[in-house]
């Protein structure tokens, strides 16, 4: 069975969209998703020049892939599926503001101890965050992102897709994405984006 990594920040949308086109395609194409965790805040610390409502959208960035870190360190890495999901539910789907309630009621839901919510606050698990955002990260070069797949000792950032292929079609689009990566001096596809996310799809 082919395993696919998938780094995830559970703020982004776009790894939503990603995360859940994923899902679909495991379920037709025979693969396993596996769920790692990187951080946006991280990847954009020091950056300059940051527009001034990301860069508050980023400042409470830190709680949830803390939450998740300290989920994964307590129960393992297969957590991060559906901790991953229980959380993207409530930050997309269902939004909820960033902060403890949110972290409670996902962990709740999954019957996990709600103590990991204080991680949120702490910088504890800090380390392993890091760790997992560059062993992601790292190996994308100059293209650092989420999402981030690696497969077949290959790593990129992408695709960006919306809304979410379904179906057979989640599996043509993970077929496509194989075969344009799996040259080696393939390195980049792009056209404009001139929409929003479509998390509800």
């Amino acid at each position: 069975m082919k395993i696919v990594d998938l780094w995830v920040d559970p703020r982004c949308p776009w790894a939503w969209i990603a995360s859940r086109w994923l899902l679909e395609a495991e379920r037709v194409r025979g693969m396993r998703v596996r769920f790692r965790v990187m951080s946006l805040s991280v990847l954009n610390e020091g950056r300059e020049g940051l527009d001034a409502w990301y860069a508050e959208w980023l400042r409470p960035g830190m709680g949830p892939v803390r939450v998740l870190t300290a989920a994964e360190q307590a129960y393992g890495r297969e957590i991060l599926r559906d901790l991953y999901t229980a959380l993207g539910t409530r930050i997309h789907l269902d939004p909820a503001p960033i902060g403890r309630e949110l972290y409670v009621d996902a962990l709740t839901e999954l019957g996990l101890s709600v103590e990991l919510a204080d991680a949120a606050e702490s910088t504890e698990y800090d380390e392993a965050l890091r760790a997992s955002h560059d062993a992601g990260m790292t190996p994308m070069g100059d293209a650092p992102g989420t999402p981030s797949i690696h497969v077949d000792g290959q790593a990129f950032f992408g695709p960006v897709v919306s809304p979410v292929p379904r179906g057979e079609a989640a599996g043509r689009l993970w077929d496509g994405v194989l075969l344009v990566v799996g040259p080696p001096g393939f390195y980049e596809l792009k056209r404009s984006r001139d929409g929003r996310p479509d998390v509800h799809s």
